[in-house]
């Protein structure tokens, strides 16, 4: 099972790359609106969240869903790391506390 646990994990780690090449995307300019949805980045974003779908199938068809329910709000952590990283996002209070109810909810969960 543990490795369908680290699977999900890098899965998750997919979906949170492909969230920001869209987050990316979507803060360029362009000329029309085919070229808006038709672009390098639109459709690698969209091709990595096919490919964390797949995987997450597989994955969450061998674990108990006492870890899915656990491992699927890592993405939101993921996210917030990544976005601090790539596009520089200040990581507020109001974050740092959401990422901490996540996180206790994650250990309620799992103790009880």
């Amino acid at each position: 099972m543990i490795p369908f646990i680290i699977l999900a994990l890098v899965g998750q780690l997919i979906a949170s790359i492909s969230q920001m090449l869209l987050k990316k995307s979507s803060q360029k300019e362009y000329p029309n609106f085919i070229r808006q949805y038709l672009n390098v980045l639109v459709i690698m974003g969209y091709g990595l969240l096919v490919v964390s779908m797949f995987i997450a199938i597989v994955c969450y068809g061998h674990m108990p869903y006492m870890y899915v329910v656990i491992l699927e709000p890592v993405g939101y952590i993921m996210v917030m790391l990544l976005s601090r990283m790539l596009f520089a996002e200040k990581i507020t209070k109001n974050k740092i506390i959401g990422m901490l109810l996540i996180l206790s909810g994650i250990c309620v969960f799992y103790l009880i």
